[in-house]
């Protein structure tokens, strides 16, 4: 059998959805629910309690857990709208992230009970994960009765970090690469009374870091970053293991102990180490890493190091899709997640009769992913079914049009493999002549047209067909819609792009109806890379590469929603096609209602050309000098010109995104 080859797609076309189903027979009998919705996009896998579909068929948002107030995220997109707020717009709901640190610590303060550990936790916010400032705020906020600090991973950060943390004893870890300037800000820092730890990530900073603290006469809270030999899972896994970028060996960790003996701070090592990477899915990983972690631990502190402090990292994963088995999804909970790390570092300290440490983690994915959303709308579709095939083929035709007049008039249930290959065959065979000079490009135009027509009513009838699940997966991916979407993928969802991660995609509304559309999202760059072909799968747990929508009519808005966007992605989007930040609000949730407790207005055009080095009076008034050249030679009248001017201002004051006329 010719194996089925995506062809090219057909002529842009933005039309309404024809009346062809794409879901089988029964299931289009059944009657569809919001339930049915649940269960097809998986929301009740990962959203974790803050997300459902209600009863009137729309996602409602629970920010503190499904007894807790609600709000109906279509209704709170349209009332956004009314208030002059553009989409596509990222809605963040900072109760979750109240949740989520709520969450953590109430999962190690249990584990500590059952074990009788000894130590205490203290979580740290990487905010390399979403330096946003409200969100920072917010995590300082909430964290402060857990003494929750933060971590930074440059100088910038660090002086970030300097100016939001203000908690009594919480930690602020300070990593990545350093300079002078970086440990020096850092150990001056204590005399603040920030609880201020440096990590040595490279041999090279220890020697600065002891010349600094002797210029300022301190005692540094210093760190050793360890390089495990047991390497995570998932797609950071390079992140970790013996070729990390990052940490100490073995060797250096021990010359770096015989250094600060010999320079009289060797209690100023208060803290070790070690990251596996991040969105680890596999629990395994995660222990084995921590026995080999509490090792290194355990010798420090026999070795005479001042140690109080174990950070195990990042790495605690999210759920993205509700599998369970995927690199976007996780086959451990967070209690779990907590009780291994106890457990594991219990035993190997107690067998070496040494205090149980204080327990650190870094988990700034696991707190921040769930309280963002970005809403966006959809702005026309291309439709590739064809219901009625082109004025049928004559004996005058060239004979590659009359087989496939043939293969349409003749195709039925009992040659459906036969006439596959055929049509596959004919495919090749066209764009073959028309390349060759054969076929004008009318008669390829006709051959184009009678393919989709022909796959429109194969794949009907494969369907019906037992054992032609081939037929459908490949005629499926020639026919799928794509949806061209109101927002960019490189800028609100990068990882998307970069690395194939997996984000839960589900229409905000009108979930009670059946969706009979299989369907890519296409963004608005010009790049065949901005496009989301990537979707849960609940029937299989694996992803797939198109995702059920509704029909879509001109003149009626549809918004889809993109959830589990609040780690990394605004902070790794770029400008392709200078698209910027979106609008963004924040939403609290009270008995009654609900509050826009900061609104952040996404990027003008002039904003973003000035990151680009476009200055907006230059542009203007070059544009102007173009028009009155123009209207001088009379290839434009005075009116158009100004118009024209007004048009250019406006567009330079605007949003980067598409906008609905006033």
């Amino acid at each position: 059998m010719l194996q089925a080859r995506r062809s090219e797609r057909g002529p842009l076309t933005t039309q309404s959805i024809g009346p062809f189903s794409s879901v089988p027979r029964g299931e289009r009998e059944m009657t569809w629910s919001p339930e049915k919705s649940a269960e097809l996009y998986g929301i009740n896998n990962w959203g974790n309690g803050y997300f459902r579909i209600n009863s009137a068929g729309n996602v409602a948002v629970t920010p503190m857990g499904a007894t807790g107030p609600t709000v109906d995220l279509h209704e709170l997109t349209q009332d956004l709208l009314d208030r002059g707020i553009r989409v596509p717009i990222m809605i963040r709901f900072p109760e979750i992230i109240k949740s989520r640190v709520e969450l953590l610590n109430g999962c190690f303060q249990k584990a500590f009970a059952d074990h009788g550990y000894k130590g205490q936790y203290r979580g740290v916010y990487p905010i390399k994960v979403n330096q946003q400032r409200h969100l920072v705020q917010e995590l300082v906020k909430y964290g402060k009765d857990y003494s929750m600090g933060l971590e930074a991973g440059s100088k910038p950060e660090l002086l970030v970090v300097l100016a939001l943390m203000n908690t009594p004893d919480a930690l602020i870890i300070c990593n990545g690469f350093k300079d002078w300037e970086y440990i020096e800000t850092a150990i001056l820092s204590q005399k603040l009374g920030r609880n201020t730890i440096i990590v040595v990530d490279r041999k090279e900073e220890l020697k600065m870091i002891v010349d600094v603290a002797k210029k300022f006469n301190a005692r540094p809270k210093i760190g050793f970053r360890a390089k495990l030999n047991t390497q995570g899972a998932g797609k950071w896994v390079d992140s970790s293991g013996a070729r990390s970028k990052f940490g100490l060996t073995s060797t250096e960790i021990v010359e770096g102990v015989e250094f600060l003996k010999n320079e009289g701070m060797l209690d100023c090592l208060e803290l070790l180490h070690y990251h596996i990477g991040s969105q680890v899915p596999q629990i395994q990983s995660i222990k084995s890493s921590l026995k080999e972690g509490a090792r290194f631990y355990t010798e420090l502190y026999k070795m005479g190091a001042g140690l109080k402090y174990i950070d195990v990292g990042g790495g605690l994963g999210v759920d993205y899709d509700g599998s369970g088995h995927s690199d976007s999804s996780v086959n451990y909970s967070e209690q779990e997640y907590a009780n291994d790390i106890v457990s594991v570092l219990q035993t190997l300290c107690d067998e070496k009769g040494i205090p149980h440490p204080n327990i650190v983690t870094e988990s700034g994915r696991f707190l921040v992913a769930h309280h963002s959303v970005l809403v966006f709308n959809v702005m026309g579709v291309n439709d590739l079914h064809r219901h009625e095939p082109p004025r049928p083929a004559t004996k005058t035709d060239h004979s590659i049009m009359q087989d496939m007049q043939y293969i349409f008039e003749k195709v039925n249930k009992d040659n459906i493999n036969e006439c596959f290959n055929d049509l596959e065959q004919a495919k090749q065979e066209t764009l073959q002549l028309f390349t060759y000079g054969v076929l004008s490009l009318e008669q390829r135009a006709w051959c184009e047209s009678m393919y989709f027509a022909i796959a429109t009513k194969m794949i009907k009838l494969a369907r019906a067909t037992p054992d032609c699940e081939d037929i459908v997966a490949a005629l499926g991916k020639e026919l799928c819609d794509t949806y061209f979407s109101n927002f960019s993928v490189f800028q609100s969802v990068p990882d998307s792009w970069a690395v194939g991660q997996l984000f839960p995609v589900i229409p905000i509304h009108r979930l009670g109806e059946e969706p009979k559309r299989e369907a890519t999202l296409a963004d608005l760059t010009c790049d065949s890379d901005g496009v989301i072909e990537k979707f849960i799968d609940t029937a299989s747990g694996e992803p797939k590469e198109t995702i059920r929508l509704h029909q879509f009519t001109e003149g009626q808005q549809y918004y889809l929603g993109v959830f589990l966007t609040g780690a990394y992605q605004e902070i790794l989007g770029d400008l392709h096609n200078l698209f910027g930040d979106t609008d963004a609000v924040h939403i609290s949730l009270n008995g009654v209602g609900y509050t826009i407790d900061h609104y952040v207005p996404g990027d003008t055009v002039t904003e973003v050309l000035s990151y680009v080095q476009y200055g907006r009076s230059e542009m203007v008034d070059s544009v102007r000098q173009a028009t009155e050249e123009s209207i001088q030679k009379g290839s434009i009248t005075k009116q158009e010109a100004k118009l024209l001017i007004k048009h250019y201002e406006e567009g330079l004051s605007g949003y980067t995104y598409l906008e609905e006329a006033e």
